[in-house]
């Protein structure tokens, strides 16, 4: 019955917590073993940011930091 059902949306939620929390410490790791190779984990980070945007939305955002770096005199 409703019992039941409150039951076994909670249980769902805390395997599902559980599982994030293994997901995220794995890519804890990840980083970890990119910055032991000497790469910069924050820089590997911006990149997959920007993977996860459309090729235009891309554009878009590399166009705008360049105007702003511009401005600031950071790049010619």
């Amino acid at each position: 019955m409703a019992a039941d059902e409150v039951r076994l949306l909670i249980e769902r939620a805390e395997r599902l917590v559980e599982e994030r929390k293994g997901i995220s410490d794995d890519i804890k790791d990840v980083w970890a073993e990119a910055k032991g190779r000497g790469y910069d984990p924050r820089a590997l980070q911006d990149i997959m940011k920007l993977r996860a945007k459309k090729p235009e939305e891309q554009q878009e955002r590399q166009a705008i930091l360049e105007v702003y770096l511009r401005a600031m005199g950071m790049m010619a």
